[in-house]
């Protein structure tokens, strides 16, 4: 009888071995193509930086390459740990934005920063073009999220008139005159690097390059060229007027409607615009002007970098203010990166802007 006890656990035990032993072998076979999956994988990443890969630009090599660097991040869970987007790990609970054709688009202005002092000021503190009116900034309040109330930051609705894939050349947007103290506090800036950061639909305008391989957050006020570039005795300071606008999008009839907004990239271009004999009121916004008061604006038209053309912070031979036409344009341009994958290019590929990662986390809870 105590055989019988003793023998009857051994052959459950025995049947339990049975049972579990595929289910183990098959984890077990499972785990190593999982290796070998993960190696490739690493293999075809490694061959793709050796041949010269970006990780900046909106390509779907690009974009693959972007999220094989930051797989790490991408982990939720402490004991198991599953991929997700950044997107689930940045902003748990965030839905995307979808824009119907034409609709209107609004472009934020935060504050203008520099990482040289501590001292920020407001984005209409510059000698720039006029705030939209009381009923257009109704129209696109912003909600602002926990960063931005504990930090006091007053987002303002910025000029710029962007609507949903309706590209634009390049479009006369107001004249300022710039002199005196202005003129000497903007040339201070210059020198200082600020930089002016706007979003649109949530999203840090950036600057990229593809040849240097770096993305970096806003876009500076101007720059600034030594006397061995210019012939001049001294330092010459030109500001940025003109800002092309690259806004990138995708489309997925079968799963939303609309499109989602994906990226939001800048390119700002010095340039002593042309204006034709006419009386322009100051600070007027001009968007709806005649182009052919502008030979160096029109809709045709896409205004470029040229040393020959840069527009110099720099009064006038009798010491009066410096006139400047400020313009942007706008071109949409589809992308197949998915809207969870659109805040990747904002933590690699930024040599100088690492600490904008703590800036999105502070955004962690949207309010």
């Amino acid at each position: 009888m105590t055989a019988t006890l003793i023998r009857l656990p051994l052959l459950a035990a025995l049947f339990l071995l049975v049972l579990t032993a595929p289910s183990t072998s098959a984890g077990r076979a499972e785990r190593k193509q999982k290796k070998i999956e993960e190696r490739e994988k690493a293999i075809k990443m490694a061959n793709m930086k050796a041949a010269g890969q970006d990780v900046v630009g909106m390509t779907k090599e690009a974009a693959e390459l972007r999220s094989y660097e930051l797989r790490n991040k991408k982990k939720k869970g402490l004991l198991k740990r599953r991929e997700a987007s950044l997107a689930q790990v940045l902003f748990p609970g965030a839905s995307p934005e979808e824009y119907g054709q034409g609709e209107a688009v609004p472009a934020f202005a935060e504050l203008v920063e520099s990482k040289k002092t501590q001292l920020p000021f407001e984005f209409y503190d510059l000698p720039t073009c006029p705030e939209p009116s009381d009923k257009i900034k109704k129209r696109f309040r912003r909600r602002k999220n926990l960063g931005s109330r504990l930090m006091g930051h007053d987002l303002k609705l910025s000029p710029y008139n962007i609507a949903t894939k309706q590209s634009k050349g390049c479009t006369p947007l107001c004249m300022v005159e710039i002199g005196g103290k202005k003129l000497r506090w903007m040339r201070k800036l210059v020198d200082r690097q600020y930089r002016i950061h706007l979003t649109l639909d949530q999203l840090p305008v950036l600057m990229r390059s593809k040849e240097l391989n770096y993305a970096v957050r806003g876009y500076p006020v101007g720059f600034k060229a030594p006397p061995s570039y210019t012939g001049l005795k001294e330092d010459e300071f030109y500001l940025y007027n003109h800002l092309k606008f690259t806004v990138t999008y995708r489309e997925e009839p079968e799963e939303f409607e609309g499109i989602r907004i994906t990226g939001f990239d800048v390119h700002p271009v010095s340039i002593a615009h042309k204006v034709d004999n006419v009386k322009v009121e100051e600070g007027k916004i001009l968007e709806n002007s005649s182009s052919s008061s502008f030979p160096t604006c029109t809709r045709d038209s896409s205004p470029v970098n040229e040393p020959d053309t840069y527009l110099a912070l720099r009064s006038g031979a009798s010491g009066e203010g410096m006139k400047v036409l400020y313009s942007y344009e706008v071109d949409w341009v589809e992308s197949d990166i998915p809207w969870a994958d659109r805040w990747d290019v904002y933590l690699v590929g930024s040599p100088d802007d690492e600490i904008h990662y703590f800036a999105i986390v502070n955004s962690l809870m949207i309010v």
